[in-house]
Order: structure tokens, then sequence, then C-alpha cells
């Protein structure tokens, strides 16, 4: 099998497969790459420890802080406590969800979205404040000060000015 087609079809088992995890899986909470294919990872008791990457995601697929893996436990490692057995991504989460198996202890932000209460949710487009636009941190700040005192006087010694030439 060529690397194209092994990449092809991991690709495809991760993205379309949904599982459930079985009795001796967990899923956990990214925290953070370490180098070697090996992650950090938190459960939803608040137990942090490293991971393995299988062979056959390395190179094919990333991960990174912040995303959902489910793990299964290896016994031979005391660092190294579980191996990554699949990626989850947002719709196979709500899949998870959808047939309960789901960590409480995993809040996701677009859980909290949905359940948000629509009263408090403001739909007038003219009360948005600039807040909420993107702002780029790589040019510098500009601020404009403008007051109506400092441009009258401006005129005034502006019209001075032209009292002297004539």
């Amino acid at each position: 099998m060529s690397k194209t087609t092994k990449r092809k079809h991991v690709t495809k088992e991760v993205l379309d497969g949904y599982v459930l995890p079985a009795e001796n899986q967990k899923i956990v909470k990214v925290l953070g790459g370490k180098g070697n294919n090996l992650h950090e990872v938190e459960t939803s008791e608040g137990e942090k420890y490293l991971v393995s990457m299988p062979t056959k995601f390395r190179k094919n697929v990333w991960i990174k802080r912040g995303d959902y893996v489910l793990i299964q436990p290896i016994q031979e490692g005391e660092k190294v406590k579980a191996e990554i057995f699949a990626i989850l991504y947002d719709s196979q989460i709500k899949y998870i969800q959808s047939q309960e198996k789901w960590p409480k202890e995993f809040v996701l932000p677009a859980t909290t979205d949905e359940t948000r209460d629509t009263s408090t949710v403001d739909t007038d487009d003219s009360s948005k404040s600039d807040d909420d636009l993107f702002v780029n941190t790589n040019r510098p700040q500009c601020v404009y000060e403008s007051t109506d005192q400092s441009d009258s006087d401006d005129s005034s010694s502006a019209q001075a000015k032209d009292k002297d030439y004539e």
C-alpha cells in the first residue's frame, strides 16, 4: 500500500468513524504536545499524564491543544499510561453527547452557546459595539483626538496671520 493510499484510508477512518467509548476507554482533553509523538492529557477527574500517538496516525493526522481524544490504557508504561485510540471531531462529539456517554466535567463552548437564554441576546443591529470587531495587533494603534476648542483656536490664529499679511 502506498503512502498516499494509507493516508487516505486513515484520514477517512478518523473523520467518518463514529465510536463510543468502551468500558476500558476514556475521553480526555489534550493539554499539549510534549514531543516524540507524546501528548499531555487531562481526564475528566483532573488527572494529568502522557499518552502516545500510534504509528498509524503519525504524519497523517494532527491534534492540537484543546482537542478531545479517546484513549485506551496500556500496561507497560509508568509515565506514558495510554495510547490514543480515536481523535474526536465536532460531529463525533455531538454523537457521543446524543448517546449520553460524554463526561459532564467537559463543558464545551458550543454546548453553552446553544443552551444560552435567548431573552438576553440582543437582536438590534444598531446597538452592537465596536468591541466585537477584529483588531489587528500587527499594526500600530493610531489615536485621533479632536476637540472643538483646538479647532476654533487654529482658525482664529489663522485669521490673525491673514491680517498680518494684508
